[in-house]
C-alpha cells in the first residue's frame, strides 16, 4: 500500500519549538506564530500558498518552509525564521 506523506510545520501544529535567544537580553525568544498571520485580519484563515504570494520574496511559493516570527518580550527585538516543513 503506497501512503503520501504529508508535509507540516511542526512549531504550528505544537510537534516541536525553536530555542532562540534575544541578542540584547540573552533571554528567550517568543513565538510570535506564522509571519503571515500579520498580513491582515483573514490571513489566518487563508492557504499558506497564498499568503506566500504577497510576502515580498518570489521564490517563497517553491521553498518548503514556514516563516515564523519570534520577538523579545523585553525589548522588543523582532527575528524571522524560516521553519522547514517535516513529512509525517
Amino acid at each position: 500500500m503506497l501512503v503520501n506523506k504529508m508535509k507540516i510545520c511542526l512549531i504550528c501544529n505544537g510537534l516541536g519549538e525553536l530555542q532562540e535567544e534575544c541578542p540584547n537580553f540573552r533571554k528567550a525568544l517568543a513565538d510570535g506564530g506564522k509571519l503571515y498571520d500579520y498580513f491582515d485580519d483573514y490571513s489566518p484563515y487563508m492557504e499558506i500558498d497564498l499568503e506566500k504570494l504577497e510576502d515580498g520574496d518570489p521564490a517563497s511559493t517553491k521553498k518548503e518552509t514556514c516563516v515564523h516570527l519570534y520577538y523579545c518580550v523585553h525589548c522588543g527585538y523582532e527575528e524571522k525564521k524560516e521553519i522547514a516543513y517535516r513529512k509525517v
